[in-house]
């Protein structure tokens, strides 16, 4: 799976080794159970490194081709989905999402509340495409814990987790709650993916899962990449831990009895594919390639400039969110689907300005930067991801071994 050695790509070999060292005091340490880190840079890959267990209970070793959840790493596959749409003239990115959903029109705001009781206005104009894929809707995540609004997702079931129905079901339900902010003045973290992945069904006439498995997934070669694991796979499905208050891992998602072991009634379009390094690595690096990938295009080129660009009319944390995860949102704006780096000395982390990247709530993570045409990608199962502060730390270890 290795392509060339560091050298030939402008990276210094001991240097890059500093991962390794890293991943593999993360796991002696028992901080992680195990990780994977994999590195390209140039079209080659250069760097995989496995270490660490992906089944404690079981002594599964990491392995190349470990299948992990990427929760929310399947944001930016959806939004492709819902671009090579727009490519098509669906739709046009400032277009009202009631178009297609009008139980979306004339949606309520919380202005207030107290004791429980919300208060609320009416909505200056309808949700847009763009609100939605820039994460600016006002809709929220039931986890966030910060508002009545959140409550309200929480006592309704509000996710893919635990809730009965379709994705269609979901998004309907969330019409009926408040928004927490007027569409397009804040950027709060929220259910707004999956809301897409059901306007890519409606929109196509087809699921999101034939969808992204027919158009975008298959295309791609991302072979091990789904809604859930086929039975042939689930000896290479990683256990999910979180940590307990003594420091040790406890495991919450077993991977031989997981509920992605069936197919999935909801398909969420936010946070519900599992992948490998390998398949990811293809999605980045058809990033970045500009929309195409072994002569297979689906994307066009302004497409992906319009996708990875700063779509805020600043940073995320002047738009409202300051912090999320481990990650301070100074200097670091949102585009189409991906955060998107603007001043990486206001983010106070290397990298470059363009760079564009998202995680998942496992700790997985992945960045692509075009000036450097690299693309590095980090795959663990460790929840909630704000855990330990290993993405930043492998942002340093990566950009650090760049000399030419």
């Amino acid at each position: 799976m290795i392509d060339a050695n560091p050298e030939d790509v402008g990276l210094c070999p001991t240097r890059l080794a500093r991962v390794g060292a890293w991943a593999d005091r993360l796991v002696a340490d028992g901080k992680l159970a195990g990780v994977t880190t994999m590195v390209a840079r140039r079209g080659k890959v250069v760097h995989l490194h496995c270490t660490g267990l992906a089944d404690l209970e079981r002594g599964t070793a990491m392995a190349p081709d470990t299948i992990f959840r990427i929760y929310s790493m399947t944001k930016p596959l959806t939004s492709v989905a819902m671009l090579m749409l727009y490519e098509e003239g669906r739709f046009q990115l400032d277009d009202p999402i009631s178009r297609f959903l009008p139980y979306f029109a004339n949606m309520r705001v919380m202005s207030g509340g107290q004791r429980g009781k919300i208060e609320t206005v009416p909505a200056t104009r309808d949700i847009t495409f763009r609100d939605l894929m820039t994460h600016t809707s006002g809709l929220t995540y039931g986890f966030m814990e910060s508002t009545l609004v959140d409550a309200m997702y929480r006592e309704q079931k509000i996710g893919f987790q635990g809730m009965p129905g379709t994705l269609g079901e979901m998004v309907e339900r969330l019409a009926g709650i408040p928004l927490i902010a007027q569409p397009g003045t804040a950027w709060n973290y929220s259910h707004s993916t999956d809301v897409l992945g059901h306007l890519v069904a409606v929109v196509s006439g087809q699921s999101l899962e034939s969808f992204l498995a027919e158009r975008v997934l298959g295309p791609l070669g991302m072979v091990d990449t789904g809604f859930h694991v086929p039975e042939a796979s689930q000896p290479r499905f990683a256990a999910n831990y979180s940590r307990g208050k003594d420091g040790k891992l406890l495991l919450i998602d077993d991977p031989q009895a997981s509920p992605y072991l069936a197919e999935r009634q909801m398909a969420s379009g936010g946070g519900g594919l599992v992948s490998t390094a390998a398949d990811y690595m293809r999605f980045c690096q058809f990033m970045l390639n500009m929309g195409e990938l072994d002569g297979t295009r689906l994307l066009g080129v302004k497409t992906v400039e319009l996708m990875t660009s700063n779509h805020l009319g600043g940073d995320m944390a002047s738009m409202g969110q300051a912090r999320f995860s481990e990650s301070t949102y100074e200097g670091i704006g949102f585009g189409l689907g991906f955060s998107v780096m603007l001043d990486p000395a206001r983010a106070q982390i290397i990298g470059t300005p363009g760079e564009y990247a998202w995680g998942g709530a496992a700790s997985t993570a992945f960045w692509v930067d075009p000036e450097e045409e690299m693309a590095v990608i980090l795959l663990t199962q460790l929840m909630p991801s704000s855990t330990y502060p290993i993405r930043r730390e492998l942002r340093v270890l990566t950009y650090q071994a760049i000399v030419e």
